[in-house]
């Protein structure tokens, strides 16, 4: 359904597409005023006919996934789950944090809920068992460069130096393996051992370790405590609603075992009913899961579940169940699920009301005092040097009152050399903004999605870090560019604290308890942070810098070579030209010069 701008309003399906157009149009007591407000709205129709209802499952959740209709039922959280990645394919393997479950021969344990837990778990396990963390392409380069600080530190067996056979290391995998399905026996009676020993011969030190990690080990163990006999993968879900808000508590049983849950919030649910909304959260959902276990729990039958099993078993290659407990463990784990989404529900409520004023509400208080409309995505600029050396010039984007850090810009000034900030700030100005006309007329011609370009969005307001003269500077390429978009200075007083907005030639007062003001302040700071972030790393890279790179010919993998072959520069600047040639990388000609850069001052 599209309305009069062709934005689509709502998407759906139907085996009988006459009769379900049909219903919308009757007059129907207890409809809502939402789907009534939908109806008044249309425009025209768009249909596209399937092979089947699995087809049209799928096309569906594709469709309000890409657009987000107005007035469907939305996922709200868009989350990726933390995995545990095996990279059994390597001949030394690695245990590795990973967001994504890849077709790479590796193997994956998870999703976990917790991204800390998974850290921790991943440090724990490569203390224990002396695992690589780095990323060499061993057996390829053994003995290349020496062993990290965590072979020093008795954290890694160095298999980069051959200090431990790829038998042996193997060994250390399947135990760290073990130690991921929840076979903690092994390892708990090992390092009972290792301490045991290590007392026995007076090394407490060592000792001490031992115990830290087998009390460690004893916590991971401990949060197992709920199992389940069949050993199986499932997801219990569980749903509590009020008139304008839901929340959908999932628990995730792996194994047989329950590792976590977490809860998600659905919009756009006024006067649907709950397993309307349930339906739409396990085809969002689980489109975009990777993982999809053997079971779905769920709390009362929904629409199409033959259908949506099909479809389920289709995306993970075996066979999936969707069940309604009624009796037993499932029933009481469902029951647990459903307190805790009541709890959420009605626990966040005030937190997400507080959230909602400190971003829209204060959005829309900026719109009322600059008086505009529509007011979305904001952009923000700043510039930061140290006496004109290093320009640089961020770029910071705020919608709906969050910021958006995938469209954060920074820039190094080109055209501006010594302490100039309008020069710089015009600069970047006009570069950002060309960058959105190429962008858009590139897109145009090759009609491409305006999305898929990085600067093609403009603001709804530009917000620049300062008064009268910086808004002067941004309308000036404006004008240059002939676009149009507002300008608003935010203005400090002497003490650097933000005081007013300058907009339309004159500067207006914002009451600095409001959350305007505040979200005012918060853009400032962050264009500032961002700017001095980009600022110092260009610093650090300009102060590190070796003699080495003032010799013509040097780059990073001879000089690389110089210092794995000689150690130090002072060994380097003692080196003679024949003892520089032995340098496999070094040709002659490059040894006379390294050679003469170091005693030109002698010749």
């Amino acid at each position: 359904m599209r309305d009069e701008n062709d934005t689509i309003m709502y998407v759906g399906k139907a085996i009988n597409l006459y009769n379900r157009v049909r219903s919308y149009f009757r007059k129907i007591v207890g409809r809502g005023p939402q789907i009534d407000r939908m109806v008044s709205q249309i425009a025209r129709f768009e249909y596209i006919v399937t092979d089947s209802e699995l087809e049209a499952l799928v096309l569906e959740n594709n469709l309000i996934k890409e657009n987000s209709p107005r007035y469907n039922t939305m996922l709200k959280d868009d989350k990726t789950y933390p995995y545990i990645k095996v990279t059994v394919s390597e001949e030394f393997p690695r245990i590795l944090f990973s967001r994504l479950m890849k077709k790479d021969k590796s193997k994956y344990f998870g999703p976990f809920t917790s991204a800390a837990a998974v850290k921790d778990t991943i440090e724990l396990i490569n203390k224990i068992y002396g695992l690589r963390t780095c990323n060499r392409v061993l057996p390829r380069d053994i003995g290349v460069d020496r062993p990290c600080l965590n072979y020093h530190m008795n954290r890694c067996s160095a298999p980069c130096d051959g200090k431990i056979s790829s038998e042996e290391y193997a060994e250390r995998i399947q135990g760290a393996l073990d130690f991921l399905e929840g076979n903690y026996t092994p390892i708990i009676k090992d390092l009972s051992e290792k301490m045991e020993a290590a007392s026995e011969e007076l090394n407490f030190e060592r000792a001490a370790t031992y115990r830290d990690l087998l009390s460690s080990v004893r916590q991971i163990a401990q949060k197992q405590k709920m199992t389940d006999a069949a050993m199986e993968d499932k997801d219990i879900l569980a749903i509590a609603s009020d008139e304008s808000d839901a929340v959908v508590q999932v628990f995730f049983v792996r194994d047989g075992r329950l590792i976590g849950r977490e809860h998600f919030y659905m919009t756009h649910v006024s006067e649907n009913p709950q397993n309307e909304i349930l339906l739409n959260f396990v085809k969002q959902f689980y489109a975009g899961t990777p993982f999809i276990p053997r079971e779905l729990m769920l709390p009362e039958p929904i629409e199409d579940m033959d259908i949506i099993e099909k479809w389920l078993t289709q995306r993970k290659g075996s066979r999936v169940y969707l069940k309604v407990p009624e009796r037993g463990q499932k029933e009481k784990l469902m029951e647990l699920a459903a307190q805790n989404a009541e709890l959420v529900l009605s626990k966040d409520k005030e937190r997400l009301k507080r959230e909602e004023g400190r971003t829209i509400g204060a959005v829309k208080e900026i719109e009322k005092l600059l008086g505009l409309k529509g007011l979305s995505r904001m952009e923000a600029f700043d510039i930061s040097n140290i006496s004109g050396f290093a320009n640089v010039g961020s770029m910071v984007v705020y919608e709906k009152g969050k910021p958006k850090r995938s469209d954060y810009r920074k820039f190094r000034i080109k055209s501006v050399s010594g302490p100039d900030d309008y020069a710089c700030m015009k600069e970047v100005l006009t570069r950002r903004l060309m960058h959105g006309l190429e962008e858009r007329h590139e897109l145009e011609v090759r009609e491409i999605d305006a999305r898929y370009g990085s600067f093609t969005k403009f603001p709804d307001l530009i917000l620049m870090d300062g008064g009268r003269g910086q808004v002067n500077i941004c309308l000036q390429v404006l004008e240059e560019l002939g676009i149009k978009i507002p300008v608003c200075g935010m203005v400090k007083d002497d003490n650097h604290r933000t005081r007013g907005l300058y907009f339309n030639n004159e500067e207006i007062a914002i009451d600095r308890r409001s959350e305007g003001f505040k979200l005012i302040t918060r853009i400032q700071d962050e264009a500032h942070r961002f700017a001095i972030e980009y600022h110092r790393s260009l610093r650090s890279k300009a102060q590190v810098k070796s003699s080495l790179d003032e010799i013509p010919g040097i780059g990073p993998s001879r000089r690389k070579a110089l210092m794995r072959h000689f150690k130090s520069i002072e060994e380097i600047r003692m080196a003679d030209v024949e003892t520089l040639k032995q340098v496999p990388e070094i040709p002659e000609n490059q040894a006379v010069k390294i050679y003469e850069f170091f005693h030109s001052s002698e010749l």
